[in-house]
């Protein structure tokens, strides 16, 4: 009986344990990588590739997801609208629904798939094959020059790939609407004018901002910490995409609860 007892107490505190563990250890690579990255040396080719790498090489999936996103979107609300004599809402409806939801949440997860595994392979390669002990054996601050321009690019450039997203979102329901349903388009417009606002602009670029540092943050830390050669790649490049995604959808619930709030 005792010792189903101390089972039982591993089966549902060990997780627990291991898992505000992680949660501290996550934390402080994020505070100390962020914290290095006003710290000289500056390493500005380091942070340009992955710009670069983050930026222009999800653009042509921001461009598909988003595009796609705001197109079917229009088509279905087009189509419950239409019971309410309402079509002239349609623009609003998908303008509003991109900016404040669809538009950063999925631009991040698409980032996440792209950019956040591939952080992961690669720095959970570098781990494996020991090339990250002989960067800190050189005395370099394998946080500062790995993690930190990863960090403040991501940071960087999600907000702007959500712009862009939102952006083909609305003009692919614009597409959708007027060229296909027939939707007068200075209706289509106005109604987007009428109803936004500043705030659901800033507010989408810092839910992006977020989303970003999030997943460059688990990228680089499950490939940091990879073991077991490429087995432990994979599981790394694997752990690193889901985590990433469920943190990035339950803070999405967070700020939004926060915005609408305040």
């Amino acid at each position: 009986m005792g010792k189903s007892n101390k089972l039982s107490d591993y089966i549902i505190i060990g997780p627990i344990i291991n898992g505000l563990a992680w949660l501290g250890d996550i934390t402080k690579v994020t505070l100390l990588s962020l914290f290095y990255i006003f710290l000289p040396p500056y390493r500005p080719k380091i942070f340009l590739a992955q710009l670069y790498f983050i930026g222009n090489g999800s653009l042509s999936v921001i461009l598909l997801t988003g595009s796609f996103t705001g197109m079917v979107l229009a088509l279905q609300m087009f189509e419950v609208l239409k019971r309410f004599s309402s079509e002239s809402m349609v623009g609003a409806v998908v303008a509003l629904s991109l900016t404040r939801e669809l538009g950063p949440v999925l631009s991040a997860l698409m980032v996440n798939a792209r950019a956040g595994s591939s952080m992961a392979a690669e720095i959970g390669t570098m781990k494996v094959t020991e090339q990250i002990m002989a960067i800190e054996s050189m005395a370099v601050n394998s946080y500062q020059y790995l993690i930190s321009p990863r960090i403040f690019a991501g940071i960087l450039m999600m907000p702007a790939l959500n712009i862009i997203s939102n952006v083909v979102g609305v003009l692919g329901g614009y597409f959708i609407t007027v060229s296909l349903l027939g939707l007068d388009p200075g209706l289509y417009f106005n109604k987007i004018d009428d109803f936004m606002e500043v705030r659901d602009l800033v507010n989408s670029s810092l839910k992006a901002a977020i989303f970003g540092l999030i997943l460059t943050v688990v990228g680089s830390y499950q490939g940091f910490n990879t073991s077991g050669g490429a087995k432990g790649v994979g599981k790394a490049t694997t752990s690193a995409v889901v985590i990433s995604a469920v943190l990035i959808l339950a803070f999405d619930y967070l700020l939004t609860s926060f915005m609408i709030q305040s």
